[in-house]
């Protein structure tokens, strides 16, 4: 029995052996708190400053944009808008009031400027070439003028701004006598008008 009791005692022993050190709470030291400095001087020490690189995919903010003084007499204004593309003309097709891509941007780009510039009212000239009856043309560039404003409308130019004539082939771009001439004088001529 005394071998048995030696048997059960060392092997208690070798289990508390095993278990006691997994038991044990481990002790976390202390954290070090470094010296505060002693600053003997009322200024802040100077700080490099370090470049900020932005990703290449970060938007830049728009640059303001100063405001171009636009004349205040309206036939000049008329002018300088049409050189540097403000407004533009929508050409046509013979025998067409339908909108080609190139009559399409050239709205579009007279309406961002519309947009932009409130204070100005619309008046579209339809015109044709001077094949066909003076009647025809009439109508024709009637078509062609609501053409256009239906479609500034479309791009948020209020209606109300806009005003429409037709001069069928009554006032030629180009007094030619042959297709070269014929397809300038087949447009939409815009004119901005005051308020």
């Amino acid at each position: 029995m005394t071998k048995m009791l030696k048997t059960l005692a060392l092997t208690l022993l070798a289990t508390l052996i095993v278990i006691l050190p997994a038991c044990r709470t481990k002790k976390t030291p202390a954290p070090v708190v470094a010296p505060t400095p002693v600053v003997t001087t009322t200024q802040p020490p100077p700080v490099a400053a370090t470049p900020v690189t932005q990703p290449p995919d970060f938007v830049q903010p728009e640059a303001k944009v100063t405001e171009e003084a636009l004349p205040s007499d309206i036939d000049e204004l008329n002018r300088v808008a049409q050189q540097r593309g403000y407004i533009q003309d929508a050409f046509f097709a013979f025998d067409e009031s339908t909108l080609t891509p190139d009559a399409q941007t050239a709205l579009t780009n007279s309406a961002n400027w519309l947009k932009k510039n409130p204070q100005y009212n619309l008046l579209i000239e339809g015109h044709c070439d001077e094949r066909g009856t003076e009647q025809y043309n009439l109508a024709l560039g009637d078509r062609r003028a609501n053409t256009a404003k239906e479609y500034l409308a479309t791009l948020g130019i209020d209606a109300s701004r806009i005003r429409t004539v037709s001069y069928g082939e009554e006032r030629p771009f180009d007094p030619g006598h042959d297709e070269a001439a014929w397809a300038k004088n087949r447009r939409d001529h815009l004119v901005l008008i005051g308020k």
